[in-house]
């Protein structure tokens, strides 16, 4: 082997001349419209094309022709399984892997795969929650192909996505909601974009991801067992240097780090993830990607995938990625930013203004309808992005406080302001040459350097989109993208009707009939509008005066799910029945609770197991230092051994403490264990049992401080942060 090739492969750099551009090996294995046009017939192609655009059904013959391509393309490129890929609510993927693989009645192999085996599986589902869909020997459950996300080659393995429903039909997974929901959006979008461009036939919701996350040693990792077991550090000192100096973001990327994403993009490349951005995050050892804006069905797909990606390629690199959203106290969590918008099949980014000011009225159309549907339904929006992990983040350091606010900026709120004033019923020709020149019309020249700076605001209007900014790093995007897209679905619907109404009734023209629906909206939704800090006090009492939501834990913002007007919603949009929505609030009250309950049982074992252990060891060698003084010294011993004597009462005390505080915690915790009622449980765990997590956590690190590096049995933020 020769020196350049061996440097390539220990550094990560590829060397000019083993260079492949991006173009050439993006998406090579993703059974995309290339492959299709390559490997299926002209009717078998067309039907697939329908189906991604129109929604429409594949027939039986034609899934046969698409399988036997898939797996024609699979085999060329190496795959030897196949699997119906998908998403339970667990948060993360599933996947049962079979072989192309069977014998023929005579004893001869052959490698086989069907239209029935691409369409339809029936995996076991009783290991899955399903919030008491089904009993736990109801054993079935059924994966049905969605063709709007193509399969794509991981490892050696075909992978379908697909939507996972039980025997009874009910969505057991969080892709088939949110493709309802973007269906709504689709049919609820398109009816209104239509007021403007009557060639619009479809309007897709993109979506662009922030993933932030932590790389650490996975050496060091292995001493943490809150690191391995919970994602995050329940103990710990903050190390004398963290991110004060802001010397860590965008600064230049450390090699590790460096040749991990260059092994990662190479990675996502191949499978048809966009990614585009890479950079050092605020705090040490945190980095955030981001790729280029996709359709939010795939956008979803390819988040979740990349998740996964990156674990593996990290242990290729000797390091751990952490997704916890506050993995480590006192420093930047970790968050997932969804940049939202609409876009038409003709092009338009419907939250982008135009060059005229009919397309800026059709802009204002999208904001303002966007902005009232926050507005009604904060609150769900914020139970949307609700989890145990999440709420160590929100509201702490950089991420954005429980209430739920939109930041549109001082220039577009002057438009709103003009736009309220607007006349009640039919505009004189005075008033429409106004709007159309001097307020709609100067839109795009008020944007053109005015994009948003407000790093607390949850949800905030930036230039050509929407950034809700509470999604939690480790979440499945599913979740906020159904919420989201479903009440911005219902109020453009209510939209349409109002506007139709006036036209119909009142004989108002259409821009008109705009101009009075859209300056009733912006007054009712004033409330929702904040440019200010959302971490001031003086803004939590602001929003209390104005009726927002402030449900700082998990269990308080998952009770809207039950509220009649959130059934109402999902139910007259089609997005989830009344038993999918309780289902849901059952399954996300039991993760809280287990999730918690797992950090109790290993805070508890750290503290028994490691931290008193080593602190009893500190304090014995102090005690035969001070007896070895007495011994040599006499008398004198105790002036000398006067700083052994305080560290050994300041040791007893903590000790002490942190032993009482931990029993305290379980005997909380076994009393929590003895609720039946779900929801009592889920708030006996957070407001009996979480309190004492950071009341053990002071005394651990106190003793931190106070036990020598070399008694210490974990791995220190100095070492976890800082070593590359």
């Amino acid at each position: 082997m020769n020196q350049s090739h061996t440097d390539s492969q220990q550094t990560g750099f590829q060397h000019p001349n083993n260079t492949i551009r991006r173009s050439e090996s993006f998406a090579r294995h993703v059974f995309n419209e290339d492959r299709m046009l390559q490997y299926l017939t002209r009717d078998a192609f067309a039907s697939v094309k329908g189906a991604i655009f129109t929604g429409s059904k594949i027939d039986r013959k034609i899934a046969d022709q698409v399988a036997e391509a898939m797996k024609a393309w699979a085999i060329s490129a190496g795959a030897t399984h196949y699997t119906h890929w998908f998403q339970p609510l667990t948060g993360a993927t599933a996947e049962k892997h079979d072989a192309f693989f069977d014998l023929l009645p005579d004893g001869r192999a052959i490698e086989k795969f069907g239209g029935g085996q691409l369409v339809q599986q029936e995996p076991d589902a009783s290991s899955f929650p399903s919030g008491g869909i089904r009993n736990t020997f109801e054993a079935r459950g059924y994966t049905a192909w969605d063709p709007t996300s193509p399969a794509f080659i991981y490892g050696n393995t075909l992978c379908i996505p697909t939507i996972f429903v039980s025997y009874t039909g009910e969505a057991l997974d969080n892709k088939a909601p949110l493709l309802r929901a973007l269906h709504a959006v689709d049919q609820a979008a398109t009816g209104v974009a239509r007021y403007f461009d009557k060639n619009v036939t479809k309007v897709n919701a993109t979506l662009g991801w922030e993933q932030e996350y932590f790389l650490i040693d996975a050496e060091l990792a292995r001493t943490r067992p809150d690191l391995l077991l919970t994602g995050r550090t329940l103990v710990g000192q903050a190390a004398a240097k963290g991110q004060q100096l802001d010397d860590h973001y965008f600064g230049v990327i450390p090699a590790r780090a460096f040749r991990f994403m260059r092994d990662l993009e190479s990675e996502c490349m191949l499978l048809g993830i966009p990614v585009k951005t890479r950079h050092n995050e605020v705090a040490p050892n945190q980095y955030e990607l981001a790729p280029v804006f996709e359709e939010a069905n795939l956008a979803v797909d390819h988040n979740l995938l990349l998740m996964d990606i990156m674990d593996k390629v990290a242990v290729r690199h000797g390091l751990r990625v952490l997704f916890h959203e506050k993995p480590f106290a006192g420093i930047n969590g970790s968050g997932k930013h969804n940049n939202w918008s609409l876009s038409t099949d003709t092009g338009t980014n419907l939250l982008s203004p135009g060059s005229t000011p009919m397309k800026n009225l059709q802009f204002l159309t999208f904001f303002v309808n966007t902005i009232k549907a926050v507005d009604r339904y904060e609150e769900l929006l914020r139970a949307s992005i609700a989890s145990a992990s999440n709420d160590h983040r929100l509201g702490a350091n950089e991420a954005p406080p429980a209430i739920i606010s939109i930041f549109v900026g001082k220039q577009l709120t002057d438009v709103l302001d003009e736009l309220e004033g607007v006349s009640k019923g039919k505009l004189s020709p005075e008033e429409k040459t106004e709007l159309k020149l001097n307020v709609v019309g100067k839109i795009p020249e008020i944007l053109l350097d005015n994009t948003d700076r407000n790093r607390t605001s949850p949800f905030a209007f930036t230039g050509n989109k929407f950034e809700m900014r509470g999604v939690g790093a480790k979440m499945n995007c599913a979740k906020p993208m159904t919420v989201l897209n479903t009440i911005v679905a219902h109020q453009l619907r209510e939209f349409k009707t109002e506007v139709d109404k006036l036209i119909a009734k009142k004989k108002l023209k259409k821009d008109e009939a705009i101009f009075n629906v859209l300056r009733e909206y912006i007054k009712s939704s004033r409330r929702i509008r904040f440019d200010g800090d959302g971490y001031s006090d003086q803004w939590q009492q602001e929003a209390e005066r104005r009726k927002l939501s402030n449900n700082r834990t998990t269990p308080a913002a998952l009770n809207i799910l039950t509220a009649p007007e959130t059934l109402e919603l999902f139910s007259a949009t089609g997005v989830m029945t009344e038993k999918e929505i309780r289902a849901r609030k059952e399954v996300e009250l039991e993760t809280y609770i287990l999730q918690t309950q797992i950090e109790g049982r290993v805070l508890s074992e750290l503290v028994y197991n490691k931290i008193i252990p080593a602190t009893i060891s500190y304090q014995n060698s102090l005690l035969q230092n001070i007896a070895g003084l007495k011994d040599v010294y006499g008398a004198a011993h105790k002036t000398m051994g006067e700083a052994q004597l305080g560290i050994l009462e300041q040791l007893a005390e903590h000790l002490q403490a942190v032993r009482k505080k931990t029993d305290a915690m379980n005997e909380a915790r076994k009393r929590a264990n003895g609720l039946r009622e779900i929801d009592k449980k889920a708030k006996a765990y957070c407001e009996s049992v979480l309190p004492f997590f950071d009341q053990i956590r002071d005394h651990c690190d106190r003793l931190e401080r106070l036990v020598s590096d070399k008694e210490w049995p974990l791995a220190k933020y100095r070492d976890l942060l800082f070593i590359k």
